[in-house]
């Protein structure tokens, strides 16, 4: 499986099963999923509501584009879903059904902007709840977009307006947009410490792992009696070792490369390196947990430089007995240069 690929499959469960609920629990009645196209007559009832998606980029040079719509649909009386793809291989439209679902997906190229539409043409009544309108939406929907011999500018820097979706570069050579249901940067990719695709795109996923580790027996088999694709990840999420777990613990990790100003810095006009010691001072309209530490002598463990070039300077506190375990699990504090003084 391509890293593009377990990306989107990870992706597609994201908000719409989060956490193994048994079936009879309330907050699995129904799914709180993203990327939302509904049918036309749910949609024109509320302002947040859509039924239809338009990711709009820009290309550089000629190129053959495609597109692939990825999304789940739900089926049956529990909470389970299917998932569906619609392909065009050239600019144009196609027609798609899925049982009562049906809508239509467009892909348009005028010079050096590319639009894919997608369109939830199913016909429902009035008065419809959001719970039976999900029966008949397109959920989770992803597109892709992919540029043969061909590049992408970035959608963050390209001036594009897209609509329920959130494009962004999606690799390396940058041939290949993602528009997501969720906010993502370009060239996203999934934790290396990842054991799967657990639905919620390995963002909470250590608590994900906890939580199935709590579940009795009764509740494992009533869960794996619904969706095959939940019963597959609680499975795998019970297989997990304490070894995963305490990998999958977030933690901050230094860059392969370090970038400028992580060496060393200026504090109050002394050239400060890691391991200095300072006091802290925080400064008025600073967070109130801050002042409790006023005075306090701390270690400078790290320095980060944002993309605004301001300095951030991540310490421990001495007096903190918990000092060495926060500096190998990287849970640092963090201070501005005109914060703190350095010591004599």
């Amino acid at each position: 499986m391509s890293m593009l690929e377990e990306l989107v499959s990870s992706l597609l469960y994201e908000g719409y099963a989060l956490y193994p609920y048994t079936p009879g629990s309330a907050k699995n009645a129904t799914p709180t999923p993203f990327g939302i196209v509904y049918p036309p007559a749910f949609a024109a009832g509320s302002g947040a509501t859509l039924d239809h998606l338009r990711l709009e980029c820009r290309l550089i040079g000629p190129a053959a584009v495609s597109a692939e719509v990825r999304f789940l649909q739900p089926t049956g009386t529990e909470h389970r879903a299917e998932e569906r793809s619609v392909q065009l291989v050239e600019p144009g439209e196609q027609p798609f059904a899925f049982g009562d679902l049906k809508g239509r997906v467009r892909l348009k190229c005028e010079r050096d902007v590319v639009t894919v539409c997608v369109y939830n043409e199913t016909e429902v009544g009035d008065g419809l709840g959001r719970a039976e309108a999900l029966a008949f939406s397109l959920i989770s929907t992803h597109v892709v977009v992919r540029a043969a011999e061909g590049r992408f500018i970035s959608p963050l820097e390209s001036g594009c307006s897209s609509v329920n979706t959130y494009p962004v570069l999606a690799t390396p050579e940058d041939d290949v947009i993602l528009g997501a249901a969720i906010v993502l940067p370009d060239h996203p990719r999934l934790a290396a410490a990842s054991r799967g695709s657990l639905f919620d795109a390995t963002e909470i996923e250590e608590a994900l792992l906890l939580h199935v580790r709590t579940l009795s027996d009764g509740e494992r088999r009533e869960i794996a009696d619904g969706d095959p694709k939940v019963a597959e990840m609680i499975e795998r999420a019970a297989a997990a070792t304490q070894e995963d777990i305490v990998r999958l613990h977030g933690l901050m990790q230094p860059l392969e490369e370090e970038t400028p100003g992580e060496q060393e810095t200026v504090v109050g006009g002394v050239t400060v390196r890691r391991g200095a010691k300072l006091v802290l001072r925080p400064r008025a309209g600073a967070d109130a947990q801050d002042f409790l530490l006023e005075g306090r002598t701390a270690t400078l463990e790290r320095i980060y430089v944002d993309y605004d070039d301001a300095v951030h300077l991540a310490v421990t506190v001495d007096s903190d007995p918990m000092q060495q375990v926060l500096r190998e699990s990287g849970r640092f504090l963090f201070f501005k240069p005109d914060e703190v003084e350095v010591t004599a």
